[in-house]
Order: C-alpha cells, then structure tokens, then sequence
C-alpha cells in the first residue's frame, strides 16, 4: 500500500523571463524568452513525493485566477489530492515573477492566496494529518499556519518533516515539535544564529549539502555524512524540494534514517539532470535504478 503523505505549503506559477541584461530603473527592454513553470515549495514536494509513489493530500491555497484553476488540474493529473486547496474568490493565486540574465536572476514573489493559510485551515484538515503516514511543511507559507501544523501533529502522533524554508523565526517551542528538520546548509546556521541553543531541542537533522549529499546531526551530536553520486548537472532549480518530497516518501514507508538520506539523494541528483523543477523530478524506477 503507497505511503501516506499530508504536504502543507505553497503553490506558486514560475513565470521566467530571460533576456541579454538586466532593465535600469525605469527601462524597458526586449526579451529573449518567456516560460511558465509550475511552482511553488509546497506543490513541488507533493509532485516529488508523488511521481515516487506516495499517496499525497495538499493542503495550500489558490486564488479563483486562470493561474489557481490551471495548478488544481495539474495537481490533479499528478494524482495528489486537492480536496484541500482552499480557493479564495477575492486574491491572486501565487505567482514569482523571474528576470534572468547573465547568469544571474532577480525574482519577485507575491504570495497572493498563500497568505492566507490559517490555522483554521489545518484544523479542518485534521482527519488527514491524522491518518497520515508523514506530514511535510515548509515555511512560504503564515507561521501560525505552520505552527498550527507542528502542534496538531504531535496531537494526532503523526511524524512531521519541517523544511525551513525559506527560513522564519518560530516560536522557540515549535522547533522541537518536528520529528525531522531538513534545512540547507544556509538555513542551519541562520538557525543557530537566531537560536543558539537549538540543538538541545532537536532530535534528527538533515541538512542538504548540495553536490556534496547531506550530513545528519543527531541529538547526542553526533553527525554521519551521506555523500551523493556525481551527477551531470544542467538545472539545479528544485533540487532541495525533490530531496524533501522523496525522503518524505521514504520516512513514510518506514525507511531508516541513513537509508532514506540516501534515496533522497539519488532523487536530488537525478532532478537536476533536466532543466526546470517539477520537469525534472524523477520516478521511483529511476530512482530505485540508481545506484545510491
């Protein structure tokens, strides 16, 4: 029976547009190329967990936009459940507006709906976090929303993944509440900077390296580093939200620690292999015919 995942989080369209150089101020300029992704922290992590074989429920928000009814269908068609994605008649659905050129990028985000996950919302998504196998959230999302889902969690005895990304301060007691923290490497040391004594409260660590795997920091202090397998890099875009959805699928079934690292390592460097986020996610075939 696939593994039931709860993804809380956001949904965002990607809308790139690349050109020779950057405008100045009050400058318009041609560009070279216009694409539409599919994005978002939240939605990214439910299509990886999904395309591995999880059975996934969103719980997010869009706005009533042709940008919010075209992400439902495509969730849909990724096979996630959406009964969750609240729709809101009044607000833009998310969207990051991206320049790229020269090999650099400028990138606005409006939240738009994303804003307006509530701690309501998680509690009428209860029944879900309850009898779901792993619950994974992020943080692009309100932190009383976010914090909602740590403390509901604990209550229903539910496992809960918490990618702080991008990193927000909470609560110092909500830290703790998450079974597993997944931050990059940036994000840990933001993390200690804010709360220098963190670790104490923190049972199991992942922490994304990029190229060079991810290391685990466990509560005694102890750390194991789980390298990864060179890959032929062309996009690095969503590289960390394969990592998080597979090894959410991973805890889910039940997979140890290491192991699991290790299947989310082989995820993360099969992604980046393709250009874009959710284009280049993998399947679980691929996935598995790896050597991890």
């Amino acid at each position: 029976m696939p593994a039931n995942i709860v993804v809380v989080g956001s949904i965002n369209m990607d809308l790139v547009t690349t050109a020779e150089r950057m405008p100045s101020r009050g400058e318009t300029i041609l560009g070279e190329g216009f694409h539409t992704y599919f994005g978002g922290k939240g939605a990214n992590q439910a299509v990886a967990a999904a395309r591995l074989g999880a059975q996934v429920s969103m719980v997010g928000a869009v706005g009533s936009d042709a940008f919010g009814t075209e992400y439902l269908e495509h969730l849909r068609t990724e096979g996630i459940n959406t009964e969750h994605v609240r729709t809101r008649t009044d607000l833009s659905s998310g969207v990051a507006v991206i320049i790229v050129s020269e090999g650099d990028n400028c990138i606005i985000v409006t939240p738009g709906a994303n804003a307006t996950v509530s701690p309501d919302d998680i509690e009428e998504s209860r029944s879900l976090l309850r009898e779901a196998d792993a619950v994974l959230v992020q943080l692009e999302i309100p932190v009383p929303a976010v914090e909602r889902v740590l403390q509901t969690a604990e209550e229903e005895q539910t496992p809960v993944i918490l990618n702080p990304a991008p990193m927000q301060p909470l609560s110092p007691a909500y830290w703790g509440k998450a079974s597993y923290l997944t931050p990059n490497e940036r994000e840990f040391e933001q993390l200690r900077e804010t709360y220098p004594t963190i670790a104490d409260h923190l049972e199991n660590v992942v922490i994304t390296k990029g190229a060079e795997g991810a290391s685990i920091i466990r509560a005694d202090g102890s750390e194991a580093v789980i390298p990864v397998r060179t890959a032929d890099v062309r996009d690095t875009t969503g590289a960390g939200d394969t990592f998080n959805g597979a090894f959410a699928t991973a805890v889910a079934e039940g997979m140890p620690l290491e192991e699991a690292c290790r299947f989310a390592n082989a995820a993360s460097a099969l992604s980046v292999e393709k250009e874009g986020a959710q284009t280049g996610m993998p399947v679980r075939s691929q996935v598995e015919n790896r050597d991890l």
